[in-house]
């Protein structure tokens, strides 16, 4: 797989994490960072955040990134970062995440 492919294959995957508490996925309501792979694609590395720091789900979520990212064919490694820098604001989201949480 080449490395547009597999950049698509992790967007598709992280479309299908959701916070328990809000009905959008952690992509969309753009929580994710950063998503890297190295010069020989078998290493992936994620930067992503929360909501809240506080958030009480959060070893739920990066659980569930990194499982879900660790079934792409090619990844030998899947390194999922929790970050808060820069802080999340609701202006990360999405057009369709604002319009799905009434926002717009």
């Amino acid at each position: 797989m080449d490395k547009l492919k597999i950049e698509e294959r992790v967007v598709e995957m992280l479309k299908t994490v959701y916070d328990p508490e809000i009905p959008v996925n952690v992509y969309d309501l753009g929580l994710i960072y950063r998503i890297e792979l190295n010069d020989d694609l078998t290493q992936l590395d994620v930067d992503m955040t929360m909501t809240a720091p506080s958030c009480p789900m959060a070893d739920f979520i990066l659980e569930d990134v990194r499982q879900k990212l660790e079934t792409i064919e090619g990844l030998a490694t899947v390194n999922v970062n929790l970050v808060f820098e820069p802080e999340w604001t609701q202006d990360m989201m999405t057009e369709e995440a604002k319009l799905e949480l009434g926002l717009l």
